[in-house]
């Protein structure tokens, strides 16, 4: 992907150099624009003021001193008579201050009947520049030249009045305006594009303060990134924090079933591998408790599976369910392990009970809690299941065992992974009970354990009122 800093720097130029050159654009047809209505009041301006100064019988040796006056070197004025071919003026002296510029302005006087008495400058070549049709600004194509005209009629002299300036006049002042707004542009856009590079870079700098704390820590350094960083960032900053936190709560999970993995497993291995070893010395009776760490082992494996699973998806999926058939099935599936041992197993209270929840994560729940009743029952045992509601209206299932209980000094203990009672003559995993305070979590519920006063112990799931 192409660097933010360079990016910004090329479209900030571009946007520079476009808007430059756009203002010049403005600038040069604005000022077209505006100085043609300033040359165009000056030349009706001064038209009028030379028809002022004529007198009011207007004799040839008037408009040949006015020749005079308005001659120039290499750029003279000259009378007409008649409308015949210029006739030699008087000599006169010419100015001795004038602008170059003067040579691109001339100047006409034409009788009333379009017979011209006095030409200036360019409009004396070959054929007389034309007299005026009407009063008021034309545009005039002339000796290869384009002349913008004013043209009155004097009506005290009767006379036409022309005047007009050429059109490479205007466009040389504008072009010059142009010019001199375009070159400071033009030797200030290098220092402007490093003033951009400068302030971008430095703009950028927290992102890149940003990335070398993140880039320099080791794989196992999961401290919180400690750096001020402007608004901008701050949810950015805000995020790597918060996935730091979960990246460390995950490899904490992953490091505590790791460690406890091992130490469920080992156990139960040395222990079946010392009961194979006497069983093929001929111990006989070591071939069940070799069968029964097996059991164990397999049981430990299941609830670690179910475990690694509950980590891997943290989130569940709740629908409307109800919960009479999923313990109807989940009692059908464990009764065959109850009759084997001689326990009753019994389901009492609602056909019907609804909850928001997820059907296999409720059924693993339930299944955990009944297995482990069974498991923790003595042959002969009874294990009742019951579902209703709470009096604010929330449903529950209670699951009753006749059991030995659990001691009260571990009752609020006992929900801890691989925490199991001191009957270790059961083949538990010490997983049961931490998996269904889990998933009641995640279902919005919550698990109750009470010893019975008779004997054996309660266990009750409840849902929040819906």
């Amino acid at each position: 992907m192409t660097s933010i800093r360079y990016y910004l720097l090329r479209t900030l130029a571009l946007v520079l150099i476009v808007a430059g050159g756009v203002a010049v654009l403005a600038a040069y047809l604005i000022t077209d624009h505006e100085l043609e209505e300033v040359l165009d009041t000056q030349l009706s301006l001064h038209s009028r003021i030379v028809a002022g100064q004529l007198p009011d019988d207007v004799q040839d040796a008037d408009l040949t001193r006015l020749s005079q006056a308005l001659s120039i070197p290499d750029y003279p004025a000259e009378t007409y008579r008649d409308g015949r071919a210029p006739a030699v003026g008087e000599d006169g002296a010419s100015p001795r201050l004038y602008h170059e510029e003067e040579r691109k302005l001339a100047m006409g006087i034409w009788n009333a009947d379009k017979t011209p008495r006095l030409l200036q400058g360019k409009w004396t070549q070959g054929t007389p520049f034309p007299a005026p049709e009407e009063e008021g600004f034309r545009w005039v194509d002339y000796a290869g030249q384009r002349w913008r005209v004013f043209s009155m009629y004097d009506d005290r002299h009767d006379l036409w009045l022309s005047m007009g300036q050429r059109s490479d006049f205007q466009h040389e002042i504008v072009a010059r305006i142009t010019w001199n707004n375009l070159i400071p542009m033009l030797v200030l856009l290098p220092v402007m594009l490093w003033l951009m590079n400068r302030i971008i870079r430095r703009g950028l700098q927290p992102i890149r303060r940003l990335s070398n704390q993140v880039q320099g820590r080791h794989a196992r350094d999961l401290r919180h990134i400690e750096l001020d960083v402007p608004r901008e960032l701050a949810g950015l900053h805000r995020s790597l924090n918060d996935f730091i936190d979960r990246l460390g709560d995950t490899l904490e999970r992953e490091r505590r079933f790791t460690a406890d993995a091992a130490h469920e497993l080992r156990t139960p291995l040395a222990a079946l591998r010392i009961h194979l070893d006497n069983a093929k010395a001929g111990e006989t009776a070591s071939l069940q408790k070799a069968y029964t760490g097996v059991e164990r082992l397999q049981r430990v494996v299941e609830q670690l599976l179910v475990l690694a699973r509950l980590d891997r998806t943290p989130d569940s999926r709740t629908a409307p369910i109800d919960l009479y058939p999923i313990v109807i099935d989940l009692m059908a599936d464990l009764w065959p392990l109850a009759h084997e041992r001689g326990q009753q197993l019994t389901l009492e209270g609602l056909k019907q009970l609804r909850v928001h929840a997820d059907e296999t994560e409720v059924g693993i729940l339930f299944r955990n809690l009944l297995d482990n009743a069974l498991r923790y029952t003595p042959e002969g045992g009874h294990v009742e299941v019951e579902l209703g509601e709470t009096t604010q209206g929330g449903a529950q299932i209670r699951v009753r065992d006749s059991g030995p209980g659990i001691p009260e000094d571990l009752l609020e203990k006992v929900t801890e992974r691989f925490r199991r009672a001191s009957d270790q003559r059961t083949t538990g995993s010490g997983l049961g009970l931490s998996i269904v305070v889990e998933l009641a979590q995640r279902q919005q519920a919550t698990l109750h354990l009470r010893n019975r006063p008779e004997h054996g112990l309660e266990a009750t799931i409840v849902w929040s009122t819906p």
